[in-house]
Order: structure tokens, then sequence, then C-alpha cells
């Protein structure tokens, strides 16, 4: 079932997500419908709290970004097929040097910006079934991470643009959490009187 992605302003977008259990209710269904929201609006990842879940879960499929013919060979290998669901997860380190690279996000449709982020890290998490892993990403696998990861700990990436870059865009994003814009997949806006 496609639902409906939570659009900028709510309030779900800004609280620290908490852990869940393996007796989580319906997690195998959840998962099932983030991915098809997820697939419907084009995303390469959807966190929890986008459809309004305040929950330590992510899930990420970076296939699509695999495709794009401005990364190197390696990068498209390393994107194409990486699938997976992070529950309960934990950045344990971030190192590098940081560099940009433009982000955009389901919840804040139409807007992109260079967002800086460290290029390696090392993340603590369990998968579907519930089996811990510590991994290190690098690279654009890392960095849809990254972004996954702030919006279970209440932040987006438009927080971490620098504050003429906010004053630009601040009317678009007033618009946004209104409803005042055209997308073309499912979203709940915070003042809940307008749906697609």
């Amino acid at each position: 079932m496609i639902l409906p992605i939570v659009a900028y302003g709510d309030p779900v977008l800004k609280k620290e997500a908490k852990d869940i259990s393996k007796d989580y209710p319906n997690l195998d269904t959840l998962l099932e419908n983030m991915f098809e929201t997820m697939y419907n609006a084009y995303g390469v990842g959807l966190a929890a709290p986008q459809i309004g879940l305040p929950i330590r879960l992510f899930l990420i499929d970076t296939t699509p970004f695999s495709e794009d013919e401005d990364l190197t060979e390696e990068e498209q290998k390393s994107l194409d097929g990486f699938k997976r669901v992070f529950i309960n997860a934990k950045i344990t380190n971030e190192e590098g040097e940081e560099w940009a690279f433009n982000e955009g996000c389901l919840s804040i449709p139409d807007v992109r910006e260079d967002v800086f982020r460290k290029p390696n890290i090392t993340i603590e998490y369990l998968d579907e079934n519930f089996e811990a892993h510590t991994e290190k990403f690098e690279g654009l696998v890392a960095r849809v991470i990254q972004h996954e990861y702030d919006h279970i700990e209440g932040v987006l990436f438009t927080d971490k643009l620098s504050s003429l870059k906010k004053r630009l865009i601040k009317g678009r994003l007033s618009n946004i959490s209104k409803g005042k814009i055209k997308v073309d997949y499912r979203m709940r806006f915070p003042d809940q009187k307008k749906r697609r």
C-alpha cells in the first residue's frame, strides 16, 4: 500500500525517533509499504518519520542512482543493487574530508541544495530479521545512509544549509508546509486540509 509522505513542517520530522523491538506490530507489512511508497515517489531512501512514524527505521535502494551517467563506473557499481533495511541504527563514526553533493528529499519536494557530509561512515544497525551488523560505507552509499539517518535524528537536509541559503528557500518551504505545491505522489501536509 502506498502511504502518504509527510511534508516539511510536520512536527514528526523534527523529533528524535525511538528504537523498536522485534515484536513491533506488522513490521513486515510496514517495510513492504515503505518500499512501495519510496518506489512510487522515485526515491532512493525513506525513513519512518517521513510516513508519520517516530521510530528508528529507514530503508534504502540506491539502484536508480547507478544509472547516473555523471558517475564513475566504480560509483555506479557500488550503487547498483544496494538495498537495505536499517533498524535502530547508530552512526558511530564519520571521517574524511567533507564534500558537497546536491541533495533533495521526498518530504521537501522541488528543493535541492548542496549539502556537505563526510565520505566515510561506520554504522551499527539491525536488519529486517533483527540481526545485528556493524559496517563501513563510503561515497554516495554513505551519503544516502547519512541523509536517511538524519531523519531518525529529527534533522532535515535543510537544517545543514547556511543561514543565507535558508533565507533564500524560506518561501518555498512555507509553501510546501501549506500544501501549495504540485507533486506526483501522495503527501500529507501539516495543515491537514490538503491531501493528495
